[in-house]
């Protein structure tokens, strides 16, 4: 059993599933910001069962997806210690800043607006929200900017064989990073458009009570979802560009591929330096999806009048529609990192000296178990989600659910006798 290739399976595998609750979480965080801030200005009850509803579904997500991210992290110690050495003080102050936004302002704010509800202000409560979401999108700011340094390794000198940090702004000019950072958003804005948009086609079909609240949360995936498909594509073939630039062994034209390997070569000796060709089919998979996507998405025209739910087979479209978005965004993510191979760091550090010096059995222990865990994580978080997904947004929610009035006081006494 080769250590190398099952830690690279390890990676591959439980980055791909916490990767899923990323694109959740960060999809629906912002459409849940627009929904509760409909309810704040407009006072209509519909938009707070929306809130608790997809709240719920938001909350779900996050907790489990948090467990997700540790177990995640624990293999760059366990499987790539060399990686961890080489590039700890670089690759570590991105992250850093990532756990101090994550774990400690985004959690903070979202445990104050799970328990503020009836106790504070619709304002300060509503403010409590876009903290989260803010905080959200920061967090991945910096994953997307430790992510390019490893594509396009910018701002860092070497001593003593370990990458030090020098010009910390670099990081964020990074050129691997701008449109990387766009297009996961993206991505993000198509998947949670589309859970929702399905969600609320599944209960249409249904027709469940309370038509009015799906009504208006089909309206808003599906107008996210077909704002975000045609913005996504564009920034993917432009981010195919970039990386042609910067990663020639990836998708750049055969001259310069050529002149890239010799280079390579000349320092670390003979070797396949051509991305695989695996790389190159997700890339394409994904933009066929991508395509299907806009196809589906046309949809968006039935809206007025209310044709898309009067002619009902538009929504079984949305409906078996939930699973691309995620498929697409797997094979995207794919691509960006099959398609270093074989660096860790681009140029500079192979997965053969980046991968922990550890015996074949040990890191099939490893692979096994880290995939059990997360595999878990998720099956879990879908049953849940799924659970809570079909009760409805007419059901009572706990989250949101007003306190309970207190009994009025009685007397136990005996009334008196008059005589």
């Amino acid at each position: 059993m080769d250590p190398l290739l099952l830690a690279r399976l390890q990676f591959a595998t439980t980055t791909s599933i916490h990767f899923l609750f990323v694109l959740v979480t960060l999809g629906l965080i912002t459409l849940l910001v627009y929904l509760q801030t409909r309810w704040v200005a407009t006072r209509k009850p519909v938009y707070e069962r929306l809130t608790r509803f997809w709240g719920t579904i938001y909350v779900i997500n996050y907790v489990l997806g948090i467990a997700a991210g540790v177990v995640l992290e624990f293999q760059f110690g366990l499987n790539w210690s060399g990686l961890s050495k080489y590039v700890g003080n670089v690759f570590g102050a991105p992250l850093a800043i990532e756990t101090l936004t994550a774990f400690f302002l985004e959690s903070t704010f979202l445990g104050m607006w799970i328990f503020g509800w009836h106790r504070l202000r619709r304002g300060v409560h509503l403010a409590l929200l876009w903290g989260v979401a803010l905080t959200a999108y920061v967090s991945a700011f910096w994953i997307m900017v430790g992510n390019a340094w490893l594509q396009n390794p910018v701002g860092y000198e070497t001593r003593d064989g370990i990458a030090h940090l020098t010009d910390f702004p670099a990081l964020v000019t990074n050129p691997a990073f701008g449109t990387a950072f766009l297009h996961t958003v993206l991505a993000a804005l198509l998947t949670g458009g589309i859970l929702m948009a399905s969600v609320s086609a599944w209960h249409l079909i249904r027709r469940a009570a309370d038509v009015e609240a799906y009504r208006i949360s089909l309206r808003t995936g599906l107008v996210t979802a077909a704002l975000a498909v045609g913005p996504l594509l564009v920034v993917g073939f432009v981010q195919v560009v970039e990386m042609a630039r910067l990663q020639p062994t990836k998708y750049g034209v055969p001259a310069e591929k050529a002149a890239k390997v010799a280079e390579l070569t000349a320092i670390f000796g003979p070797g396949d330096y051509e991305a695989p060709t695996a790389a190159l089919h997700s890339l394409s998979f994904m933009f066929i999806i991508g395509f299907l996507l806009v196809l589906i998405l046309l949809q968006v025209v039935l809206l007025p009048k209310d044709l898309l739910i009067r002619l009902r087979f538009p929504l079984w479209i949305i409906l078996f529609a939930l699973p691309l978005p995620f498929v697409a965004s797997i094979l995207g993510w794919l691509a960006r990192e099959i398609g270093r191979q074989p660096f860790a760091v681009y140029g500079l550090l192979t997965v053969d000296d980046a991968v922990s010096p550890v015996g074949g059995g040990v890191m099939l222990a490893s692979f096994l178990g880290f995939t059990l865990l997360l595999g878990a994580l998720a099956v879990t978080n879908w049953v849940l989600i799924a659970r809570h997904a079909t009760r409805g947004a007419h059901d009572d929610l706990a989250l949101g659910r007003p306190p309970e009035q207190p009994e009025p006081a009685t007397d136990d006494r005996p009334e008196p006798v008059f005589v």
